[in-house]
């Protein structure tokens, strides 16, 4: 089941409590800044306050939510009998990806967060505090490359738009001490961009020599089929806020995350599903859609007379499993 892309109720209602009387524009300007950062390549180094912390929660963590939230439903598409029980959320910032693992899986009871910004960790315990199910998370200081090792394993564990922060070798390593700590599956999400597509790509590669199988996206282990200037990447559109607009200086009620994910389990996945590659053209002919399959890329066209399977493709949107392939 497809989880809301939006925030739940119990984590806006603590970041709400937090921002009251909190200025936007200076919020803005925080975020900018910290954006800035972010896009040069930079980390997390630039969140130094609690202002900066509830400006950064502001501006990216409903973006995040929404990306992390589908990346996960996809996987639990594909894997309808995981249950995890203990989770891993490896340079988990305000805690983000947590929440949206809490909302996926109801069986999670043991929260354990990785991150190297205090601030960050401090606003994620604050938000975590009323939590029904989060109140008990623990937070584990440190950079996720060199004290990720002390962690315990994890039936799950999580990277959200982290590996990106790290040089080359700095990612692989970090990619074998993730897969590591997985018990059962791991999760690694990305900006949809060619380079995260590329950061996903090496690390998909890299762990399936290490014997991993993929479970999402992708309905193979094979090499991506693909080809530049072409990339694999999702999006998830989701509603934005007054307080969220007035951040990003945005005119517009929503706003569209481009991401990229991969899903990686020990024990091959129960289901092999193609993979809606892009919007599909609805025409009064047919509807054409670039799918991703076990054989590779496919057009996929379906003719309006084929009522029954008109009826079905239709319903189909970006980033969908198709079961009917055999």
């Amino acid at each position: 089941m497809m989880i809301a892309p939006t925030l739940p109720t119990e984590l806006k209602a603590a970041l709400d409590a937090r921002l009251q009387g909190f200025s936007r524009n200076d919020a803005a300007q925080r975020s900018q800044k910290i954006s800035t950062t972010y896009r040069a390549g930079g980390g997390s180094g630039t969140i130094k306050s609690e202002a900066d912390a509830l400006a950064y929660a502001l501006a990216r963590m409903p973006a995040t939510y929404a990306a992390v939230a589908a990346s996960l439903s996809a996987f639990a598409e594909i894997a309808p009998g995981f249950a995890p029980e203990t989770l891993l959320d490896v340079g988990a910032g305000p805690g983000t990806a947590s929440w949206a693992a809490a909302e996926a899986f109801t069986s999670l009871r043991d929260f354990t967060l990785l991150d190297a910004n205090a601030t960050l960790s401090r606003l994620a315990l604050e938000l975590a505090q009323d939590s029904t199910r989060l109140s008990d998370c623990r937070y584990l200081p440190g950079d996720a490359v060199t004290n990720l090792a002390e962690a315990s394993q994890a039936d799950l564990v999580v990277a959200s738009y982290v590996i990106g922060e790290l040089g080359e070798s700095d990612q692989r390593k970090l990619a074998e001490t993730m897969w590591a700590k997985a018990r059962h599956a791991l999760v690694v999400i990305e900006p949809g961009t060619p380079a995260g597509y590329a950061r996903i790509l090496a690390l998909r590669q890299h762990l399936i020599a290490a014997g991993a199988h993929v479970a999402a996206p992708c309905p193979h282990e094979k090499p991506c089929p693909l080809v530049a200037p072409d990339w694999c990447h999702f999006n998830q559109r989701l509603p934005r806020s007054q307080a969220h607009r007035q951040i990003k200086g945005a005119e517009v009620p929503f706003e569209d995350e481009r991401f990229i994910y991969v899903a990686l389990t020990r024990s091959p996945p129960a289901i092999r599903a193609a993979r809606v590659l892009a919007p599909p053209d609805v025409g009064k002919a047919e509807i054409t859609a670039k799918l991703c399959t076990r054989h590779g890329v496919e057009l996929a066209k379906i003719p309006r007379r084929d009522k029954a399977a008109y009826a079905g493709a239709r319903r189909w949107r970006w980033g969908d499993a198709v079961r009917s392939e055999s």
